[in-house]
């Protein structure tokens, strides 16, 4: 510990007075001990004089010094590092709907697995964190609006429906746009609050169809939120074997990491690979980890004084049994 983790340090300016004391207590003891030795019948000392009991006569004393330090360690305000619940945080969880969402390589189905997954984020998320909900397909729509509401959420997940084309880029520019149109409204002096997009798809851009860096396209809208200061945590799900039957045509929708991975990379975010729905689940719940809490300097004086107590009352304890007086 340094003097940095304490709110107020100048209490530690009374250790100059627990110093006195002890030095106060010493020169006592001294003249105590010289007083005797002038003493000239001894014999007569000894049987008018209660025995000494050595060294165990100094045991409350000591004691006394010891919880005095530690009352004075706790009225500096020691601090620690500690993950608390956030209280203002705004999240956009982002889910692929696009066709490819039926394949079976996940189990019932990539959809019916990413549904009970974000379920249980939504669910398991701290209190604080203002939600919203955005799926998309050839193009992307908010569901719901950032909200303290659970229920809402996750009866907007209960409903996702399947759709052509993966917009992969609209779907970042409409969660930064819901993220700015909500911060507009609750800011206040404390500024816009921290906010994360959660983009989970299982399969390549399609729209635009060149790549990624195309006006809207996801990179550039990766590098969008980059500047927004608005990470993007993303998670591919799937696997590469993937297949969906099309108009009665079976078509390969292998999941597209290397994309995701830059997309993360270039926003600043995360990204996970999920290709089964235990796996999706385990991120989910990272996510809500990284997402919920955040870790600050919290007050840690309540051990110190505890222990400062307990040792004053057994400075006063051990005194009325060793010399039947307080010290």
């Amino acid at each position: 510990m340094t003097f940095h983790d304490f709110a107020a340090p100048w209490w530690f300016l009374l250790l100059v007075v627990v110093a006195a004391i002890v030095a106060g207590y010493v020169v006592v003891q001294r003249m105590r001990h010289r007083r005797t030795m002038r003493f000239t019948n001894l014999e007569l000392l000894e049987r008018v004089v209660p025995k000494r009991q050595g060294w165990i006569r100094h045991v409350p004393a000591v004691v006394l010094v010891i919880a005095l330090m530690l009352l004075t360690t706790a009225m500096a305000g020691p601090t620690a590092e500690q993950r608390v619940p956030r209280n203002r945080a705004t999240v956009m969880l982002v889910i692929d709907v696009s066709l490819s969402m039926e394949a079976t390589d996940v189990k019932p189905t990539r959809l019916r697995a990413a549904q009970d997954a974000a379920k249980d984020f939504v669910t398991g998320l701290t209190p604080g964190i203002n939600l919203g909900l955005i799926a998309f397909a050839g193009t992307a729509t908010v569901l719901v609006s950032p909200t303290t509401d659970r229920d809402s959420v996750a009866n907007a997940i209960n409903n996702l429906r399947l759709a052509e084309s993966t917009a992969t880029g609209e779907a970042i520019f409409a969660a930064l746009q819901a993220i700015d149109g909500f911060a507009q409204v609750i800011s206040g002096v404390e500024g816009a609050p921290p906010a994360r997009i959660v983009l989970m798809t299982d399969g390549k851009q399609t729209i635009p169809t060149d790549d990624g860096n195309a006006p809207r396209g996801a990179f550039t809208a990766a590098r969008a939120a980059a500047e927004a200061e608005v990470p993007v945590s993303t998670i591919s799900f799937g696997t590469e074997n993937g297949q969906v039957t099309i108009d009665g045509k079976t078509q390969p929708v292998p999941v597209d990491d290397a994309s995701m991975r830059e997309i993360a990379r270039l926003s600043g975010g995360e990204f996970y690979r999920a290709a089964t729905a235990d796996q999706l689940h385990r991120v989910y719940d990272t996510l809500g980890e990284q997402i919920g809490y955040e870790t600050k300097d919290a007050d840690a004086s309540r051990p110190w004084l505890m222990l400062g107590t307990l040792a004053a009352l057994a400075a006063a304890g051990s005194a009325l049994l060793i010399g039947q007086r307080l010290p």
